[in-house]
């Protein structure tokens, strides 16, 4: 709603409101910037109840985010920091009689490199005897995949993207034999834990019953968050070098070539008015940290995780912090998801950029996926923004390795088809050879209006 983020409060989430926001915690955690920001509000003019079916008890008003992205997207280590902010945010609730009604990491979103818990009305007050119910959430779509990493060496991202619940705990019993009975947290919370669900299958609320008439302490609840807290700050996964996280070094640019591009990257950045910007495999990070102080966020995307990974964590280190990487492939990018396909939207239906970075990418996707050049170039025209885009001629070494494997097909993969591809989408500002004679950058902004954000 013109960039709004409201939120309805019914009755009893209006209560749990009332609750939350007398906590220590609360004012605790949002002065550190790890919940989203959140203040009272009236009723929007132009926004009815009506469609909802509620009785209106309060408005609140949050705080937006520059860009929203999914698990499925995120890297090993971002997955498990959204993992420990929930459950650091579970113990610290419990301590003054509140807690999680979910254990999703889809409550959690980047700021940055920073994450930020945004679903407010998911801190509720407890009830006693009750044990956690996010448990069960939160191991499907945080801890098994984080295992399934760790442990398997699996990418755990096709799984979520595969379904949106996570890894059933069925399903991740059949992937642990005995001898992973070691493993840190397989007994606890994949073996017991898929026995305790085939036991009681379908009798959940007789369950439930039978823990509360037997007094489950919110004691019984803290220790297994700190159990879950241990196992999942423990795991580990070393991303490996791949041919991406080495591509900067093995790209073999000509003399002069990596300075001159630096350059006319950095001068374009300087001089656009941007706020957020999107590099288009980004590897490991040079331009997105190139570009990161002339605006206020920038999105990092390669299909490559290990070298999400290693740019999440040298970002954790070195900052910049305004920088969030994501593993995306834009040759089978995110699309929408759940419900009708509106749960989750697609990549570009979550916001447009004002900059997008495109350097040594093209001829990646055009030879090396078989994406046909002016449907690419059509998409990038569709975001509506300044870009900054590298064509790589045929002479280069790197379009030389790809077409030897392959029969060329590719004849409309030239300078001239590119350039009038550009020009149907674009207005050409700026175009520089670098000195190698085989890379050729452009600068264009969108040529029609309804391209625009």
């Amino acid at each position: 709603m013109d960039g709004r983020i409201i939120r309805l409060l019914d009755g009893e989430a209006s209560q749990n409101w009332e609750a939350l926001r007398e906590t220590a915690f609360f004012a605790r955690w949002s002065e550190r910037g790890l919940l989203v920001g959140t203040d009272e509000t009236a009723l929007p003019d132009e926004l009815s109840p009506e469609p909802f079916g509620m009785d209106v008890a309060r408005v609140l008003e949050h705080e937006p985010v520059d860009f929203v992205s999914y698990p499925y997207e995120w890297s090993f280590g971002m997955l498990r920091a959204a993992a420990l902010l929930q459950l650091e945010l579970l113990l610290d609730a419990l301590d003054e009689g509140m807690t999680l009604k979910d254990g999703t990491p889809y409550n959690v979103q980047w700021r940055g490199v920073d994450p930020v818990f945004i679903d407010i009305p998911s801190i509720t007050r407890c009830e006693a005897g009750r044990p956690w119910a996010g448990y069960r959430q939160f191991c499907e779509l945080n801890l098994f995949p984080l295992m399934l990493q760790a442990y398997r060496g699996l990418d755990f991202q096709p799984w979520l993207r595969g379904r949106l619940e996570g890894i059933p705990v069925a399903q991740m019993r059949r992937l642990f034999g005995w001898r992973d009975c070691l493993k840190r947290g397989v007994i606890s919370h994949v073996i017991l834990q898929n026995w305790v669900s085939g036991r009681y299958a379908g009798r959940e609320e007789d369950t439930q019953t039978r823990v509360k008439n037997a007094g489950f302490s919110q004691e019984l609840v803290r220790a297994n968050a700190r159990r879950l807290r241990r196992t999942a700050d423990r795991l580990r996964w070393e991303a490996p070098r791949t041919a991406w996280t080495q591509y900067e070094s093995d790209c073999h640019y000509r003399s002069g070539d990596r300075e001159a591009k630096r350059q006319f990257v950095e001068d374009t950045a300087r001089n656009s008015n941007w706020r957020v910007a999107w590099d288009l495999g980004s590897n490991t990070g040079e331009y997105s940290r190139l570009v990161s102080p002339y605006g206020e966020s920038v999105v990092a995307m390669d299909s490559d995780g290990a070298a999400v990974e290693a740019l999440y964590q040298s970002l954790r280190t070195n900052g910049p912090r305004n920088i969030t990487p994501l593993v995306v492939d834009l040759a089978d990018p995110s699309p929408g998801l759940g419900w009708r396909g509106r749960e989750r939207s697609s990549l570009e239906g979550r916001g447009r950029p004002d900059l997008v970075l495109c350097l040594a990418l093209i001829h990646h996707l055009v030879i090396g996926k078989h994406i046909p050049l002016p449907s690419f170039v059509g998409w990038l025209g569709g975001l509506g923004a300044t870009v900054v885009i590298e064509f790589v001629d045929r002479g280069d070494p790197m379009v030389e390795r790809l077409l030897s494997a392959k029969d060329d097909h590719y004849h409309d993969y030239n300078l001239g088809e590119f350039q009038a591809n550009l020009e149907a989408c674009f207005r050409i500002v700026e175009r520089e050879t670098l000195p190698g004679g085989t890379r050729i950058l452009f600068r264009a902004e969108p040529r029609h209006e309804e391209g625009a954000r």
